[in-house]
């Protein structure tokens, strides 16, 4: 009997252990964004790193054909609903499809008036286009009057036998329509895209992974009408929500091949095949900070971003050296 209860509770612990190990990697699974997550049991090794990609270059063309950027497929999921944006790469704050919107949007600039022009007679809300001098103060309307009626709608008359005359009541303004908050940035405009991953060594498969959390789009600061002069960002979206997004859109979701048209490849294949080119700007250290801000300048932080790449690389090769 007692073996038969000993028994009991080892099978009633691995059931418990292995419910506990299956709730662990769901949650990791749906709060991290990864495609393809590995237990936290195989990790031997893992470091996040953000990567910069500048969809102009020449390998990351591919991804930005013309009328199938990767920008457009991804805004175009956000309006339609079916693709969620957050507001940083911690994916616990969301943006709303109206949000998105502004965030990829700028206002034109107003001409402003010089001294001079000021001095000359012009006023500012002209915008300096049209000609102000003699201008006069429009003279206030004169209000009119109509006969008062009565309950049943017929003119009244005082004791004289005059119809009584009032001011007419003030026409209702019509609300104007909001004036939009903006020009939205065209596609081609957002070509800078920020990736975070995890290398990760996978010791039960004895190999290193690029697992891929979350994909940013970007409005780049040499835009002219980015007046900020600094890349804002637009949204933030798990890559697993990407996959899924690029694998219902087959025509639009294309990596274009320039060599064979029947062998265009879909997004969510060339961000697992690594087609497409890109430089470190970040690994995860204690103060958060950019690799040009540890170095102390944009040409130091492309220095140090080739020489962490290089680092990484030969930490994987030194794994299988004994």
């Amino acid at each position: 009997m007692k073996s038969l209860h000993t028994l009991a509770a080892i099978a009633a612990g691995l059931s418990l252990s292995l419910t506990a190990a299956a709730q662990e990697q769901a949650t990791t699974a749906s709060s991290t964004g990864s495609h393809r997550p590995i237990p936290l049991s195989d990790q031997m090794f893992r470091k996040s790193i953000w990567r910069q990609v500048d969809l102009r270059e020449k390998q990351n063309k591919p991804m930005f054909s013309e009328g199938k950027e990767i920008s457009r497929v991804i805004l175009e999921a956000v309006r339609r609903g079916e693709l969620q944006a957050y507001k940083n790469d911690s994916l616990t704050s969301t943006l709303t499809p109206t949000e998105v919107q502004t965030n990829s949007s700028y206002i034109d600039a107003v001409d402003k008036l010089s001294a001079d022009e000021i001095a000359a007679g012009f006023k500012p809300e002209s915008g300096g286009g049209g000609d102000d001098w003699g201008a006069t103060t429009p003279k206030k309307p004169v209000a009119k009057k109509v006969p008062k009626l009565n309950a049943a709608g017929k003119p009244m008359k005082d004791r004289k036998g005059k119809v009584i005359m009032v001011n007419a009541p003030a026409a209702a303004t019509v609300a104007a329509a909001p004036k939009p908050a903006g020009n939205e940035y065209r596609p081609k405009d957002i070509y800078e895209m920020e990736i975070k991953e995890d290398m990760i060594f996978d010791k039960k498969r004895s190999r290193m992974y690029h697992d891929i959390k979350s994909i940013t789009l970007l409005v780049p600061s040499t835009l002219a009408s980015n007046t900020s002069g600094i890349e804002k960002p637009i949204g933030t979206f798990k890559y697993s929500d990407l996959v899924k997004v690029f694998r219902a859109n087959p025509q639009n979701a294309i990596w274009f091949n320039a060599e064979n048209d029947a062998q265009h490849k879909n997004l969510a294949d060339a961000f697992e095949l690594w087609l497409f080119n890109s430089y470190i700007t970040k690994v995860s250290n204690a103060g958060d900070s950019r690799l040009d801000d540890i170095y102390g300048g944009a040409q130091q932080g492309i220095l140090a971003a080739q020489q962490t790449s290089a680092d990484l690389i030969e930490y994987e090769y030194n794994l299988w050296s004994f």
